[in-house]
């Protein structure tokens, strides 16, 4: 996914051609750039340049320049962020959320800030991994997307973080269940239990809570609770009476004849 930074921060200054000048491009290397003094004008349009030349290591690193080499101009703030954008099109998340965090330390209240908690958020989402590995990231880019939609919730960018926050409770919901699947095949039932109850509790809104109810009808059954186990089927008939989830829970139940449930409908997939 990419994203345009807004109008405001990708307008640069009107510089004839001459400022674009073979001796800044002569400047480029994989690692930091030499001091080379140039006036602020020249080094901004030249990471613009590059920048729309998808250039963006280099437009980085040019930006970067500008705020080192002009601090306390205007073009540092606006290089500071547009930097950021850089090193989060080049796919370098950890540089590009330094330059975020950096540009929220110094301007807090400026008025792009709200696209500097998005860039942070994005950068953390970009990196969610699959369900099998540890979900520390993903753990970050839920924190970072929900603190940019208390902080500024009537943006653009609140409205799209809402819509990624289902998608990343849904991907935590899934690890959840990797795992409680994984305790149940090794007859850990307790454990496997523990993991099916907190995707009921606290991802209920998400794909995974019919397997849910369905995986604890089976726990609950195992650690001789029926009750409970009864209690999770009944739920997963109200709320998902036609899914093969549900069906396969009402089979299960059919050996408790005093624990009466609905006869489900007819199952669609699940």
């Amino acid at each position: 996914m990419r994203i345009p930074l807004f109008r405001s921060l990708s307008l640069s200054l009107v510089i004839g051609a001459a400022l674009l000048s073979s001796g800044c491009a002569q400047n480029r290397s994989k690692g930091d750039l030499p001091y080379v003094a140039r006036d602020v004008g020249t080094l901004y349009a030249t990471a613009k340049n590059r920048l729309d030349h998808n250039q963006y290591k280099e437009a980085a690193a040019l930006f970067d320049e500008v705020e080192r080499q002009h601090p306390f101009s205007i073009w540092a703030r606006r290089a500071q962020l547009m930097g950021a954008f850089s090193y989060y099109l080049d796919a370098d998340y950890t540089k590009s959320i330094d330059s975020a965090q950096r540009f929220l330390a110094v301007h807090p209240g400026n008025r792009d800030a709200p696209y500097a908690y998005y860039l942070t958020a994005l950068c953390y989402y970009e990196q969610i991994s699959d369900v099998t590995r540890d979900q520390k990231i993903t753990e970050q880019a839920l924190s970072a997307l929900g603190e940019l939609s208390r902080r500024y919730p009537g943006t653009k960018y609140a409205a799209d973080a809402r819509l990624k926050i289902d998608l990343v409770r849904d991907h935590l919901a899934g690890k959840e269940m990797e795992i409680g699947r994984f305790y149940e095949k090794r007859g850990q039932w307790l454990a496997a239990s523990l993991r099916f109850r907190h995707v009921v509790d606290e991802y209920q809104s998400t794909t995974h809570t019919p397997e849910a109810l369905m995986r604890l009808t089976e726990t609950y059954l195992a650690l001789g609770v029926p009750a409970e186990a009864q209690r999770a089927a009944a739920v997963l008939g109200v709320n998902y009476p036609g899914t093969t989830w549900y069906a396969r829970a009402y089979k299960l139940m059919e050996s408790h004849p005093d624990r009466a449930l609905p006869a489900p409908k007819l199952a669609s997939s699940g």
